[in-house]
């Protein structure tokens, strides 16, 4: 599975995904029903974003983002995201720098952002509705799976009872 010298077992299959543009948390398993009851089961998952937009953003623009904006989805049809919660954050000591990163004396914002919803590239519609273009967007949770503590391509395997008990499912 992509670049990771990794020798992952048959039917090892990528619960949610990540657009070519974003990084982060993948979640790898052979169990064929956890999307289904992580993304489309009755209670909402958490997941939690790092987003770091050009420019400053202000404070009327988080709250709009808070409260839900008006955003475009498949087909071109209108939907109003449901509320988040958002905050403006400091770069986390333990990003690795990426390439297209802003740097750090030019203008811009991080965003921390928790949505319980994910539709087509929802975040960078959602900063881009509010006037700003996302640079660097990186998954850093889904419930109580975290990032954080990983390297950029580590793999950590962890058993099937703990892997639901932190995804809450």
């Amino acid at each position: 599975m992509g670049h990771l010298d990794v020798d992952f077992p048959e039917g090892t299959h990528a619960i949610g995904r990540l657009d070519n543009n974003s990084e982060g948390l993948l979640l790898l398993t052979t169990n064929s029903s956890i999307t289904r009851l992580l993304f489309q089961g009755k209670e909402p998952h958490e997941r939690k974003y790092l987003v770091q937009v050009k420019n400053k953003i202000s404070l009327a623009a988080l709250e709009q983002l808070r409260n839900g904006i008006e955003i475009e989805i498949k087909g071109g049809l209108p939907y109003t995201t449901s509320p988040c919660l958002i905050n403006q954050v400091n770069r986390p000591n333990w990003l690795v720098p990426a390439q297209h990163e802003i740097p750090a004396h030019l203008p811009h914002s991080w965003l921390e952002i928790s949505l319980t919803e994910g539709k087509f590239h929802q975040v960078r519609k959602m900063v881009a509705a509010v006037h700003h273009k996302c640079r660097r967007l990186v998954r850093i949770s889904i419930e109580n799976m975290s990032v954080a503590h990983l390297q950029p391509g580590e793999v950590e395997e962890i058993n099937e009872k703990e892997f639901f008990s932190k995804l809450k499912i």
